[in-house]
């Protein structure tokens, strides 16, 4: 049974084999070698996660379908797939365009794009006395801007499997700092948003729905947050709001674990606050599985609070009380308006941050079970 809201979880893609990765790690690398030898770091300290479908290739349409089963008969509407394009070009893009496009299964659930155009940073794994180098930088100019954005026009929101709200192709952009530092300032990255608008009506849709991922913490190294009002965001065109991860807006106090409801009571206040401070945007609400980057650290250093990837992690996120962050969620959008119903969650596939809904060995189907006892299969 349907329930009035949607529910879109992100995707994250590094877990096939990819050409920029083959050049730093070595032919065939994937994420799946950090999950494969992580340790436990302090005592009550659960690692490795092993999956239960084993380390699988995503790019891989028979494995996709098998995900996209999943997905669709445990009440997932869409996959928000982190979405990278660079100065030079696309990067870890062979998951959706060769695993999710021709999947049996891909008209069950659809898609869309987070464009994740932060910089790249070498933390594969991270060690402790190293600054992190970058090896993509995330601010593009106005060229690429419009070479991205053109392709995802014609290769992307013509599927009839895109994610649409109100008929309208739903795109989110995840680091606004870079995206104005790239174009040069907010009246040109207004410009370039308005031509993207202007292209998607062009092409037979009947709008552009931009949303921003907006946080006031950043996380990866280099992150800045920068100050954000209802004007700014009326000038640059966005129409919602929503959040990536709950530590975005919540400091994981103690070190190294948090209670997952303390976290949760902050994010529900969270939710109340930002929707108050930009009325005109609807927030879209976000339920956090988990969060524990420390898979992404060389194993063998001292697990110290340095920035990320060495950062507090979160605690007691049984699939329990993930259920009950789900069901507050829902009790949160049950009092917005229908159009304005939609939960992201993060995430499908985080195996790396500790935040995941594909079954493991440990809990199974649990936590996908506890999204569709509280909105129902698709």
């Amino acid at each position: 049974m349907r329930h009035a809201c949607q529910t879109a979880i992100y995707y994250f893609p590094n877990y096939h084999s990819d050409a920029r990765n083959a050049l730093v790690h070595g032919p065939g690398w994937t994420e799946w070698e950090l999950v494969r030898h992580a340790t436990p770091r302090w005592p009550g300290h659960t690692l490795p996660h092993t999956p239960a479908w084993g380390y699988a290739d995503e790019a891989d349409p028979a494995e996709m379908a098998r995900k996209l089963t999943a997905a669709a008969n445990h009440g997932i509407d869409a996959f928000i797939f982190d979405w990278y394009w660079y100065n030079d070009g696309p990067y870890l893009q062979r998951c959706l365009d060769e695993g999710y496009l021709p999947a049996a299964e891909s008209s069950r659930v659809k898609f869309a794009l987070m464009w994740a155009n932060h910089d790249w940073t070498d933390i594969h794994p991270q060690k402790l006395a190293e600054k992190p180098r970058v090896l993509y930088p995330g601010a593009v100019t106005r060229e690429t801007f419009d070479a991205a954005m053109e392709h995802v026009i014609a290769r992307y929101f013509s599927r009839t499997s895109y994610w649409r709200l109100e008929g309208r192709p739903y795109f989110s952009v995840y680091d606004l700092p870079r995206l104005i530092a790239g174009l040069g300032g907010i009246a040109n990255t207004a410009a370039a948003l308005r031509w993207f608008r202007e292209r998607t009506r062009a092409a037979g849709h009947p709008d552009l729905h931009l949303n921003l991922v907006l946080w006031q913490r950043g996380i990866l190294a280099g992150e800045t947050s920068i100050p954000v009002d209802a004007a700014m965001l009326s000038e640059l065109g966005f129409d919602s709001l929503t959040s990536y991860v709950w530590i975005h807006h919540v400091p994981l106090e103690p070190f190294p674990v948090m209670p997952y409801l303390t976290a949760l009571r902050r994010m529900l206040e969270y939710s109340d606050a930002i929707q108050a401070d930009f009325p005109g945007f609807p927030y879209f609400p976000n339920v956090s599985m988990g969060w524990d980057p420390s898979a992404r650290t060389v194993q063998s250093d001292v697990y110290r609070e340095i920035g990320y990837p060495f950062t507090g992690t979160l605690g007691d996120n049984t699939p329990e009380n993930f259920q009950h962050a789900l069901e507050r969620m829902k009790s949160w959008l049950d009092r917005r308006p229908a159009a304005h119903r939609v939960l992201t969650i993060n995430a499908w596939n985080e195996w790396t941050e500790g935040s995941y809904l594909e079954p493991d060995l440990r809990h199974g189907f649990r936590y996908l079970e506890a999204v569709r006892a509280v909105f129902g299969s698709r």
